[in-house]
């Protein structure tokens, strides 16, 4: 026999559950009320606001050219701009090799930068402007000192340039600290031919395909010649190296022989 429940016995548990389905409409309400207010708090307050943009990796260039060309300015919103475009406005810069731009906690903007590796310096009138591994060239707002890299000298074309930096990118650093300037010195025998001035006071001529393979082995070369003499380090074919006294006694007497020829009747 099927049992029958009072009406009344019904009515505390329905109750119950009217109350429960309530209270849970209600905490929504409340929940929703309460993330909108602070959403439309965070954005009226200074926390949405960029308050410092940091850049890292910067060294050819002033940390503040990459946050003029950023466009970002402190007091902007944190969410009104796009990553990606930032990354391609300072891409355009040609010492500029990758860029990663991202908001860091609530209110900073990081920028890291990889710039080209510096190789040297080019000549360009009474100055003197960086020259960086992928063969593009800075422009300094004034005279610069050659502290860490050679300086280029005659190397308009560039096929000839790049070749060459390929090369200054395979010498050890230590080598390339000791070198101070390298003229581009093409004969009709060989249109590589180059003339290398060293710290050290000596004079290295080299063909640009073999140049690191055979420079590296400069120091090793130089430990076996006497320190006091210094002259000519010949890398073209084998290693050969002159005095100086020798070059320029010969080069006195080649002279002398001219100005005889040219003497006589």
């Amino acid at each position: 026999m099927e049992k029958v429940i009072d009406i009344e016995d019904r009515i505390p548990t329905l109750k119950e559950r009217r109350r429960r389905r309530t209270n849970k409409k209600f905490s929504i309400l409340l929940f929703l009320f309460v993330t909108t207010l602070l959403i439309v708090l965070y954005f009226q307050s200074s926390y949405s606001q960029i308050q410092t943009i940091s850049v890292s990796g910067a060294s050819l260039v002033p940390k503040e050219q990459y946050i003029e060309q950023s466009s970002l300015k402190l007091g902007d919103s944190m969410w009104s701009f796009k990553e990606q475009k930032i990354t391609k406005l300072i891409e355009q810069n040609d010492w500029v090799k990758s860029v990663n731009v991202k908001r860091n906690w609530l209110t900073e903007v990081d920028i890291r930068v990889e710039e080209y590796k510096k190789i040297g310096y080019v000549e360009n009138g009474d100055r003197l402007h960086i020259i960086l591994e992928n063969g593009k060239n800075i422009e300094t707002d004034g005279q610069v000192l050659p502290e860490d890299g050679p300086i280029l000298a005659g190397f308009d074309d560039e096929k000839i340039r790049i070749r060459l930096i390929k090369e200054l990118e395979e010498l050890d650093s230590e080598v390339l600290q000791t070198i101070s300037q390298i003229n581009y010195t093409p004969t009709d025998k060989d249109v590589y031919s180059i003339q290398v001035f060293m710290n050290d006071g000596n004079e290295v001529q080299a063909i640009i395909p073999s140049f690191s393979e055979k420079m590296n082995y400069y120091p090793s070369i130089v430990s076996q010649l006497e320190p006091d003499v210094k002259g000519i380090i010949d890398l073209e074919v084998g290693t050969f190296f002159q005095p100086y006294k020798e070059v320029y006694s010969q080069e006195i007497e080649e002279e002398a022989v001219e100005v005889e020829e040219e003497q006589a009747p």
